[in-house]
């Protein structure tokens, strides 16, 4: 069984608002069979009743169909994917397993014990097979998760001291609060436990790492699992490539920690694994992923940590998935992951995580929760920097730029990000809860916040981390107002919401075209960063953000298909995986539902846009609905890179009530679904991808 590689980046969790539906595709019989035209949508004034309040929700009538247990886009999923399979009770498990490996083309590759999900991969017939059992309560994706840290690859021979110093640690330490009999757990990429700058105050260490579907394993014993000293070394050679250090990362959040709790111990957990091919094109590029089955294993260890170590206060999370621009309790896909961070905090353990460095008004999950305590940069200057996530989905701001802590090896080295900023806050919650000893995690992070310097922009206000003043009394700083407020991420030019006007007038729908849907409720936006990952020879200088283009014309699939072929195009080949990663990061089909990573694997998915289905009348229903399929994908790709070259606004309008944002969205939706394929695809290509061309 063919299984799609490993992508290294955070995966983007898209939630899809509900959205007029596209007219549907024809049956696939008979074959001569033409798509009916979409009808446009009458005007809300000439619907009877179309101004007047909706009627109250009636509840769901007795036998109402419950949500679909498989997650959209994964029956139509021909490679295989890596899926966690929920079960009603931790005993089903093993029954469900080995109903699992029965079924062709289906392995188990993970099943923990005493845990409520196995992790299965299968192709999505087989998928669907495994979610008629009753004892399965859903079949979701295994999705991946990054660090959030942007390097700065300078080693440096300054302390932590300045950052301290703006939190008030320093005036809590001298004061004799140090954070002692308190424990940190830093679920991450594993310690230097032997760094001078811990002191030996590693106490307790576990590893979950994937090592199926292209990944490997980081424990030092190179299985899935293992507890002990020395189980989330930092330093194993899995960790090492070329003499760089892929594990570095923990290391240096676990220093942060101790060097504002230096009284406190340390719980290190290493989650992440290694791939030797992120592209899945044989080009040799490495990296280190998370994947959600792991987070969830180690969240459980960590409550199981609590139970004898009563002194564990606080979990450190610098790391996320996806994009929220509010709080994600009620998004299906993240429940299992909600509920765990909850049942920790019901234990008295504060789950701090970090916001992440979209430059995005929201955050990333596990920071989207609500339970969670989550955490923005600022810099020396108490400005946010334009990469730190913010907004009223913040609980805290904390230092986070330019942050000189521990790397394995015995040495330090400057990082910047959000994961940095966590650190401190978490720090933070050990010395309250010596300050404080017995109170709950609400009620220390309420001291927090009343204490913290208020950092004021767009609309909303964010205290920054000031534990001194928590500790000792006294009045907050006075409040920082920042203006600008720092961007949202999207990419957008707010002064130019329509079409280039030399582009000629915008298009508006004819009578034998798809409608665009209206515009949806607010969701996610894309993110523009990306994690760094580690070439075959390590560059000398620091690597580079990858970010939008700044492009006024769009390209159609057709001439994406010609750029992203190496020696044809004008864009560097450089510039266009910096593209293909932003797409990754930013759309719910590329790479989940179709991989197109490297350029090879992008033209394939673009050539085929340029191939109109209509004209393939000699071809069977089922090829006929393939290149459906293949059609919009190649359409979804010219749109998403358009957006990452620059040319496409997501707030344009199209026609009165809809915008390029509301079709893509919808696309996607009907792409993960398996419908309107051809509708949709007609949408993106006339409303998107030739809404500004030369």
């Amino acid at each position: 069984m063919r299984l799609r590689a490993l992508v290294a980046m955070a995966i983007v969790l898209t939630i899809i608002p509900a959205a007029p539906a596209l007219a549907e595709d024809p049956p696939a019989t008979p074959p001569a069979a033409a798509e009916s035209p979409a009808v446009p949508p009458p005007d809300a004034a000439e619907i009877p009743g179309a101004g007047d309040p909706p009627p109250a929700t009636a509840p769901p009538a007795e036998g109402t169909p419950p949500e679909p247990k498989l997650e959209d886009g994964l029956l139509s999923d021909e490679d295989g994917a890596r899926v966690i399979v929920e079960v009603t009770a931790p005993a089903e498990a093993a029954p469900v397993a080995g109903e699992a490996q029965n079924l062709p083309d289906a392995e188990v590759v993970l099943q923990p014990p005493d845990t409520s999900f196995i992790v299965v991969e299968a192709t999505g017939e087989s998928l669907a097979a495994l979610a008629e059992d009753p004892r399965v309560v859903s079949v979701r994706r295994d999705r991946t998760y990054s660090t959030t840290a942007l390097s700065t690859g300078a080693l440096s021979s300054t302390t932590l001291a300045p950052a301290l110093q703006g939190i008030g640690a320093d005036r809590a330490h001298a004061a004799g609060i140090r954070g002692e009999g308190r424990t940190i757990a830093i679920i991450d990429t594993g310690v230097d436990a032997d760094h001078p700058a811990l002191e030996n105050k590693v106490v307790a260490q576990a590893c979950f790492s994937a090592t199926d579907g292209g990944a490997r394993s980081l424990c030092p014993n190179q299985r899935s699992s293992q507890e002990g000293p020395g189980s989330a070394d930092a330093e194993t050679p899995a960790c090492v490539h070329d003499d760089v250090n892929l594990c570095d990362h923990g290391t240096h959040v676990a220093g942060i920690a101790h060097a504002v709790a230096p009284g406190a111990d340390i719980a290190a957990i290493q989650v992440f694994s290694r791939d030797d091919d992120c592209g899945g094109d044989g080009g040799g590029v490495v990296c280190l992923t998370a994947y959600e089955s792991s987070l969830l294993l180690a969240l459980d260890h960590v409550a199981a940590l609590k139970d004898s170590t009563p002194g564990l206060v606080a979990v450190n999370l610098s790391l996320g998935g996806g994009l929220f621009d509010g709080a994600c309790d009620d998004v299906p896909e993240l429940r299992a992951m909600r509920e765990k961070v909850d049942a920790l905090r019901a234990k008295g353990v504060a789950v701090v995580a970090a916001a992440g460095n979209e430059s995005f008004p929201g955050a990333g999950a596990p920071g989207c929760f609500s339970g969670a305590v989550t955490v923005g940069a600022t810099g020396g200057d108490d400005r946010i920097p334009e990469w730190s996530n913010h907004g009223p989905v913040l609980d805290l701001f904390a230092p986070g730029v330019e942050i000189d802590s521990a790397v394995p090896g015995g040495g330090t080295q400057v990082y910047s990000g959000t994961s940095m900023s966590t650190p401190h806050v978490a720090g933070a919650f050990a010395l309250m809860d010596e300050k404080s000893p017995g109170e709950t995690p609400d009620a220390l992070l309420g001291k927090l916040g009343a204490a913290g310097r208020p950092i004021v922009y767009g609309g909303a206000t964010t205290p920054r981390l000031d534990v001194g003043v928590a500790i000792l009394g006294g009045d907050p700083q006075p409040a920082v107002t920042q203006e600008p407020a720092p961007g949202d991420g999207s990419g957008d030019d707010p002064g130019d919401p329509s079409p280039d006007p030399s582009s000629g007038p915008e298009p508006t729908p004819g009578p034998g075209d798809t409608p665009p849907p209206a515009d949806p409720a607010p969701v996610p936006l894309p993110t523009v960063t990306v994690t760094v990952t580690v070439t075959a020879t390590p560059p000398a200088a620091a690597p580079a953000v990858c970010t939008r283009g700044g492009a006024k014309r769009t390209l159609t699939a057709a001439q994406w298909a010609v750029e992203v072929t190496r020696g044809k195009g004008v864009l560097p080949d450089e510039t266009l995986n910096c593209y293909l990663r932003l797409v990754a990061k930013a759309s719910a089909v590329f790479p989940e539902v179709t991989r197109a990573s490297t350029l090879g694997t992008a033209y394939r998915v673009l050539k085929p846009a340029a191939e109109p289905t209509s004209k393939a009348t000699s071809r069977t229903a089922a090829s006929k609905a393939a290149a459906r399929k293949a059609a919009l994908d190649g359409e979804l790709l010219a749109a998403w890179l358009n957006w990452a070259n620059g040319a496409v606004n997501f707030t344009a309008k199209i026609g009165e009530t809809s915008t390029v944002r509301a079709a893509l969205v919808s696309a996607e939706k009907n792409r993960l679904k398996g419908t309107s394929l051809s509708g949709s695809a007609t949408t993106i290509r006339k409303y998107v991808n030739a809404r500004r061309t030369a």
